[in-house]
């Protein structure tokens, strides 16, 4: 949805972190970007802090999954 939003925009360069290796539309299952058939393409930058923002993505998720957890208790 965020790669089809990006290319309707027409948005000029994207630079993002922590790739998301599941389903991702820049480099996972597909790339969205390198599409030849669209005819709009844009510059894709990634891995730009990429540790940090990979650990901050997985702290993230960590405590919704505890908040989950102690709701149910």
């Amino acid at each position: 949805m965020c790669a089809g939003a990006i290319l309707h925009a027409r948005v000029a360069r994207v630079l993002y972190g922590a790739k998301e290796y599941k389903t991702g539309a820049h480099g996972s299952i597909i790339d969205v970007f390198a599409e030849p058939r669209l005819n709009y393409h844009c510059e894709i930058s990634g891995g730009v802090l990429a540790d940090e923002c990979a650990a901050m993505i997985s702290g993230f998720f960590e405590s919704r999954r505890q908040q989950k957890k102690e709701a149910v208790q």
